[in-house]
């Protein structure tokens, strides 16, 4: 038994060892076929990757444009603006007393010198009444002072005639010289006399001038019962009725306030960009929220010169008539103006401007369309539009959102953008 056991392991064996040469060869089969398919797969990569290349290569952006607008219109400028009066007073009482008649009230028109109101000042009367007795009595006393210059020429005359005649018989030996000396003494006498007669007539005529400035005072003060209208125009305020007292050192509580609203005063405040442009005489237009559909014309009457230094602008006062009255003071309205330009303006779409690490520029398309540059600076921004300093002369194809990675010098293909409407600039 057991050299049949030992037999038998050999004969199970052999079938094995036939078999083994053929799964050899199968294994570089399939590793030849696995290198063939990746090399295919690469291949294929790297040839699509190549394609890909040339493409983006070769690829042209399509870019919107427009064209870069040269602006030489005037500028037109809206303004916000408060209507003011033309002219405004405050009259306030210049004699102490009471209200004695008011005849007007707040909306009231008048014209210039209709009484307002009249004012009761009994001691105001009693002092022109005793300034006018006053005057009397120094008019009585020149009178009496050029009276006296007249007995005293008289006198004077009358010694000069003396003293001649006794001169005369002093040089006939008549007269003795003592009797000559008695009235030429008496002549120098009479002439002091003179002098001071004169000076007596000059003193009594300067007392009647200052009494009469007194009294012409007391007439001006007393004619300040009457209080009259400076001007054509509304009482738009009244403080007093009748009976109240008001004085004549109060300064601080008006009686009426009266405004001349024919024309009315627009002030507003230009910036200083468009401050040089503005000219008196130039016409405007106001219009009114309130009365829609409607606007009046204006021109600029006057501006201040210089600018404010806290604000930087320029203060203007614009006339606007208004002899219907249909304006009131102390309305919003706004002020249209139309400003010459020095010189014409570049305008472009706020798209257009590009923002990199050299600063804002313009890209334009020039001939081939090739891209290029423009270096540019902005003098003022209307939102949807700009407008430039520098960079370009006009009539340029500028390019609306430039693509990211497009340079200067690349190539691409303009689609021309109708340009909007002026935003009325």
């Amino acid at each position: 038994m057991s050299r049949r056991g030992v037999h038998a392991t050999p004969v199970t064996a052999a079938p094995a060892a036939k078999g083994l040469p053929r799964i050899l060869w199968l294994v570089p089969l399939a590793a030849a076929g696995a290198l063939y398919y990746g090399w295919t797969k690469r291949e294929a990569r790297e040839a699509r990757a190549t394609a890909s290349q040339q493409e983006v290569m070769q690829f042209i952006p399509r870019v919107r444009v427009t064209e870069a607008r040269r602006n030489a219109a005037p500028l037109q400028l809206v303004l916000p603006g408060t209507t003011e009066a033309i002219e405004q007073a405050t009259i306030r009482a210049r004699a102490t007393g009471y209200i004695g008649e008011r005849r007007v009230d707040i909306g009231s028109r008048v014209r210039a010198g209709d009484l307002l109101a009249r004012i009761n000042a009994p001691e105001l009367d009693h002092a022109l009444a005793q300034g006018e007795a006053q005057l009397l009595q120094t008019r009585a006393a020149l009178s009496q002072a050029r009276a006296r210059l007249v007995q005293v020429r008289a006198d004077m005359d009358l010694a000069g005639l003396n003293n001649y005649r006794a001169s005369q018989l002093v040089r006939s030996g008549i007269s003795t010289g003592a009797a000559y000396d008695a009235t030429r003494l008496g002549l120098v006498s009479r002439q002091a006399d003179l002098r001071n007669a004169e000076a007596g007539v000059e003193v009594a005529d300067a007392n009647v001038a200052a009494q009469r400035a007194t009294v012409d005072r007391l007439q001006q003060l007393n004619s300040f019962k009457q209080v009259v209208a400076p001007f054509d125009g509304v009482v738009t305020s009244r403080n007093i009725d009748n009976g109240d007292l008001v004085s004549a050192d109060n300064t601080a509580n008006a009686l009426f306030t009266v405004a001349r609203d024919n024309v009315l005063r627009v002030r507003i405040q230009v910036p200083q960009a468009e401050a040089t442009a503005i000219r008196e005489g130039l016409t405007v237009v106001v219009p009114v929220p309130e009365l829609p559909g409607r606007s009046f014309e204006g021109r600029v009457a006057r501006s201040a010169v210089a600018l404010s230094a806290a604000s930087r602008s320029l203060t203007t006062e614009v006339d606007v008539p208004n002899v219907q009255g249909v304006l009131r003071p102390g309305m919003y309205v706004s002020v249209r103006l139309e400003l010459p330009r020095a010189a014409p303006v570049i305008i472009v779409p706020a798209e257009a401007i590009v923002f990199d690490a050299d600063g804002m520029a313009v890209m334009t398309v020039q001939e081939g369309d090739v891209l290029r540059r423009n270096a540019i600076t902005i003098r003022r921004d209307f939102g949807r539009e700009v407008e430039l300093a520098n960079g370009l002369s006009g009539g340029e194809r500028v390019v609306l959102g430039a693509p990211v990675g497009v340079s200067q010098g690349s190539r691409v293909l303009p689609q021309i953008v109708q340009a909007a409407a002026p935003a009325g600039r």
